[in-house]
């Protein structure tokens, strides 16, 4: 049996490592700030975790997950942009309100649940975010893509996903008119700060290098 705290950390270093470019492992630290809680919460909940075999880890060393964490990982993460899907698509939910609730929701142990589920959506590829779901398999769709602030001046992309997840960021981008699909052209980008002004929709914003750099186009 698996329980929820173990599930959001092997659903943590899912993100962390397997979602990551180029990257199969993460530090103790790493793990305790995108979990929020400290290092030594941390250590205590590997010791578990390693004794499950569900992550390679040794004290003061990187950790990466073993074929049967990455397993479960994946299923969690199907689970949860499997539900947000449904939230934003069939509930009125805004992309900025289906994180919360789908994390409730992942944890729930129905196989059949999730399979009926998955069917009723049409067997989506990727959720309100844009960010690529799981199939029954734990195949992953890789999605060719770049961020907004490598895009050449002039050029015309389509936004595909963000980076960045919160509820703050999302609700602003909205505030821009931007969403999944939308145009977006590259105006201009300032040599001293990375400010970049872009067209949406015949209006015009001005965005920083940050910003920029959480939107994936194509």
């Amino acid at each position: 049996m698996v329980s929820q705290t173990e599930e959001n950390y092997l659903k943590a270093l899912f993100h962390l490592t397997c979602e990551s470019e180029h990257k199969i492992e993460a530090g103790t630290n790493e793990l305790a700030v995108y979990l929020e809680v400290k290092p030594a919460t941390v250590n205590d909940m590997l010791k578990k975790l390693k004794e499950k075999k569900f992550v390679s880890y040794e004290k003061y060393g990187k950790i990466t997950l073993t074929k049967k964490g990455k397993s479960i990982a994946v299923e969690i993460v199907r689970k949860h942009r499997l539900w947000e899907t449904f939230l934003y698509e069939t509930m009125n939910f805004t992309w900025d309100e289906v994180h919360e609730v789908a994390e409730q929701l992942e944890h729930i142990k129905s196989q059949k649940l999730v399979e009926q589920l998955e069917k009723f959506l049409g067997f989506p590829e990727i959720d309100p975010h844009g960010d690529p779901i799981p199939n029954a398999e734990g195949e992953i769709k890789k999605i060719v893509r770049k961020s907004l602030f490598e895009i050449s001046i002039g050029a015309v992309c389509k936004l595909v996903s963000v980076k960045d997840g919160s509820v703050a960021f999302l609700q602003y981008v909205g505030k821009l008119g931007m969403g999944l699909n939308c145009k977006i052209k590259v105006i201009s980008r300032q040599e001293f700060d990375g400010s970049m002004e872009i067209e949406v929709n015949s209006q015009r914003f001005t965005v920083s290098q940050k910003f920029a750099n959480n939107l994936f186009v194509v």
